[in-house]
């Protein structure tokens, strides 16, 4: 309840949990030589059960309500509960039935490892921020151990947020990489400090000016706009380059910087513009995608397109003032030793490509015949390579779906499910697991069960999920009597029920004679 309660939590399940519970076990033998049924005795326990008002007490200047608590809690108030009357004599509950305290589900159990639990499955919200939602748990939980007896102990199972932590983080690593990267590609080639400083402005501020277009938009730094705005950082700084080389080009042929400024931008603002609109005009389908495909790049799509814009702008106004403040022409005998190396460099790249433009010039069919066969080689590689949604994601968790013969007892299922649960901890990839059967509101039949296995970081597993499911596989099959279908956890998933394996079919058809046909045609097929 009181993790219910916490902002951002949208549902809190419980598996394995025992309710309390009076369980009335009638004799038939019993009732039916007294003339009494099933309803009588349902009937009669749920009189003596009602919380309402008894009476009242009405006085010349007051009334007063008598409110009573004489709900019943124990076996022994119910075994007193007076059925009916036979020639005179009441017939009590214990006289028909035996009453033991118990619980409202006795074919429900849930363990961590290898002892009993209770395994809550806490749900966030529609639109609430995950990584919140978990720090108010973490923060809740020595509340709750404290208010629990010492000999029961709280532990979280599974964080879904590891992973999405670790991912943001490594995005956000590899955008500060990429800054560093295109910063240093720039100076190798530019050559100039002041020249390779002023395109490099334009990257903080179109990055700040993206997040506060983000910020009013609601969008979250997450996987796939810190994956636009790494991507955009290569698109920042060319528009800020082509501003820049243009003006050097004027201070070269002799003009003072501010004049340079002014020539350079004026002439170059309308490419800069027509270059920005066209990277756009390449996101504009994403933007209007629909389906699930649209709904997950759209925050990818309106993060970069709007980086573009914003560095445009900052191209047309901030970097034409820091050329006319910064940059400055050097004559060539001025440079040092770096420059005349790379200056040589470009020169004999500049050789290569020309001998090479040259080349391809004078042999103008020959060279559409490569490009035909290049076009044609890529239609071909585009059906061979495999396609798919999303690559198999290794998020140190698998989910497995225990399934036993439909007759098997309660028992028995617990039995097989505990087996499967040893073979699992054995390996040692597995740090830990939960593990479930019974009914509830994931699980339909008693002779199924689920079991949530939690993997070791990858530096001390050194093998995928996929790879220790095959190898989990052959062990598992040694346990008679039940299989466990077995799938890594992804961190997106698009379908709402949950399967035995990675993919499913589903065979539709208003003639079930048809169906019957066609399945079996279908599964020998796949096979």
């Amino acid at each position: 309840q009181k993790i219910s309660q916490l902002s951002g939590v949208g549902m809190v399940g419980i598996s394995g949990g025992q309710k309390p519970a009076i369980r009335i076990q009638v004799n038939p033998t019993s009732i039916s030589s007294l003339g009494l049924s099933l309803e009588d005795i349902r009937a009669a326990t749920a009189q003596a059960n009602v919380n309402q008002a008894k009476g009242n007490f009405d006085g010349t200047r007051q009334a007063f309500t008598i409110g009573a608590n004489d709900q019943l809690f124990s076996s022994d108030q119910y075994r007193n509960v007076v059925i009916a009357y036979r020639e005179g004599a009441p017939i009590t509950v214990g006289d028909v039935a035996q009453v033991v305290e118990s619980v409202e589900n006795l074919r429900q159990a849930a363990w961590m490892n290898d002892k009993p639990a209770v395994i809550l499955n806490i749900q966030r919200q529609p639109g609430a921020n995950i990584i919140e939602v978990v720090d108010r748990i973490k923060d809740l939980l020595p509340q709750l151990r404290a208010s629990l007896p010492p000999a029961i102990d709280v532990d979280i199972l599974t964080d879904r947020t590891v992973t999405i932590r670790a991912s943001v983080e490594d995005v956000q690593r590899e955008l500060l990489t990429t800054i560093g990267l295109v910063v240093l590609v720039m100076f190798v080639f530019l050559r100039n400090l002041s020249a390779t400083i002023i395109p490099s402005v334009a990257v903080p501020l179109s990055l700040v000016g993206t997040f506060a277009v983000m910020y009013f938009l609601d969008f979250s730094l997450n996987n796939l706009t810190l994956m636009a705005l790494t991507i955009s950082t290569g698109f920042v700084v060319d528009d800020a380059i082509v501003m820049v080389e243009n003006i050097a080009r004027y201070l070269e042929e002799g003009e003072s910087p501010l004049q340079a400024a002014l020539k350079g931008s004026s002439q170059i603002g309308f490419t800069i513009v027509s270059l920005s609109v066209s990277l756009i005009a390449v996101l504009i389908p994403l933007l209007f995608m629909g389906d699930i495909v649209g709904r997950l790049f759209r925050e990818f799509a309106v993060t970069l397109s709007v980086t573009i814009l914003v560095s445009a702008v900052v191209s047309l106004t901030l970097t034409p003032m820091m050329c006319a403040a910064l940059l400055r022409h050097r004559p060539a005998s001025q440079h040092g030793l770096f420059y005349r190396l790379f200056e040589s460099a470009f020169d004999g790249m500049i050789w290569l490509y020309s001998k090479t433009l040259n080349v391809v010039l004078r042999n103008q069919i020959l060279t559409m015949i490569v490009f035909a066969f290049t076009a044609y080689a890529t239609w071909e590689l585009y059906h061979v390579v495999p396609q798919g949604f999303f690559p198999v994601q290794d998020t140190g968790v698998i989910l497995g779906i225990s399934e036993a013969p439909q007759d098997v007892s309660f028992e028995a299922m617990a039995r097989r499910q505990l087996e499967l649960n040893r073979v699992l901890l054995k390996d040692p990839a597995v740090a830990s697991l939960s593990s479930f059967i019974g009914i509830d509101g994931t699980n339909t039949t008693l002779n199924s069960g689920r079991i949530q296995i939690n993997l070791k970081p990858h530096e001390e597993r050194h093998a995928t999920a996929v790879e220790i499911i095959r190898r989990l596989q052959p062990e598992l099959a040694n346990v008679s009597g039940i299989t466990l279908y077995m799938q890594p956890v992804q961190d997106l998933t698009v379908e709402t029920r949950i399967s035995r394996t990675q993919y499913q079919y589903s065979l539709e058809d208003p003639d079930l004679a048809e169906l019957d046909e066609w399945a079996p045609k279908f599964v020998e097929k796949l096979k």
